[in-house]
């Protein structure tokens, strides 16, 4: 028993890891190539990397389900990558990651906008700090080579979480009925078919590709951060509450910042160090614990960080 509780709090600790590794890495890469272009070449590995369980992992799509599980392919990976590529183009890889641990957050709000479940004072306090914390931490960003502009760049990664956000309370309740690997292929074949048009853009730039070193970066990006991480993110989702699943992506951030020191030599100014703090403190305040109130919902409950 105590195995299988293990067993997915390792996937989402997993998927931390290669969440964090994705951000210098797409940093990297989105700098020599359109982000459509990066965003094709993840969907289009990850796709090519499960067609050999293509018939056995492809779902049998209720009808009544295709508008949730539309949803859910349009807010991840479309909206979502879109998002977030392109504010990789304008600020660094270690804000991108600090500003990722909003997500529990703003699943508490999602859950109480849409699905009615109360949304306790704490977790809207928090909310609120992390917030405050992302807005000082933009504005006192200059453009740099690495970041040349980082309030237009973390404005973009807040709506790529946005679109996290929406994609795990849509996903919680499909999983009930689809196998984490159908649903995440499904979001592959989406997530290629939307960014299709970068597919030109790559072929055009494949000599590049092969003598920079970026052709191993779109292999990690597109086997490792997206099929993998985001399988293993769906299969520990489905086996625990939603508000606990999201919230081991506040270690994205601790990733983020270490391997963007460690591989792009990237830093923060003491001002933004204190922003980033502040928005940690925002998403800690919201995690706290208190004894839930009688009938409340698990999803609600554990979104709202209670």
């Amino acid at each position: 028993m105590r195995d299988r509780a293990l067993l997915p709090v390792l996937a989402l600790l997993t998927t931390v890891v290669l969440w964090g590794l994705s951000y210098p890495a797409m940093k990297t890469v989105v700098t020599v190539l359109d982000p459509q272009a990066v965003m094709w070449a993840r969907m289009a590995v990850a796709l090519l990397t499960l067609l050999p369980v293509l018939t056995r992992v492809w779902p049998r799509m209720r009808r009544a389900d295709l508008p949730a599980l539309a949803a859910m392919c349009l807010l991840m990976p479309c909206a979502y990558f879109f998002f977030e590529s392109n504010a990789l183009r304008y600020t660094t890889s270690m804000q991108a990651g600090i500003i990722s641990s909003t997500v529990p957050l703003l699943v508490a709000v999602g859950a109480w906008l849409f699905l009615k479940e109360p949304l306790s004072l704490r977790a809207l306090a928090g909310l609120l700090l992390a917030l405050a914390g992302v807005s000082l931490m933009s504005l006192q960003g200059r453009a740099t080579e690495a970041a040349s502009d980082p309030l237009l760049g973390n404005v973009l990664e807040v709506c790529a979480m946005i679109c996290a956000a929406g994609s795990m309370l849509v996903l919680k309740r499909l999983s009930a009925r689809y196998g984490s690997w159908s649903l995440t292929m499904l979001q592959t074949v989406a997530g290629m078919l939307f960014f299709l048009p970068g597919a030109p853009i790559l072929f055009d730039r494949w000599d590049a590709l092969l003598h920079g070193g970026q052709l191993w970066i779109l292999l990690f990006l597109g086997a490792g951060a997206s099929l993998g991480a985001f399988g293993l993110y769906n299969w520990g989702m489905s086996r625990m509450e939603a508000g606990r699943a999201s919230a081991y992506i506040n270690l994205v951030p601790v990733m983020a910042v270490v391997f963007g020191w460690l591989f792009l030599g990237e830093s923060l100014t003491l001002g933004q160090i204190w922003a980033a703090l502040l928005v940690l403190a925002g998403v800690g305040l919201s995690q706290m614990r208190s004894r839930p109130r009688r009938g409340r919902s698990a999803l609600g409950a554990e979104a709202a960080g209670r």
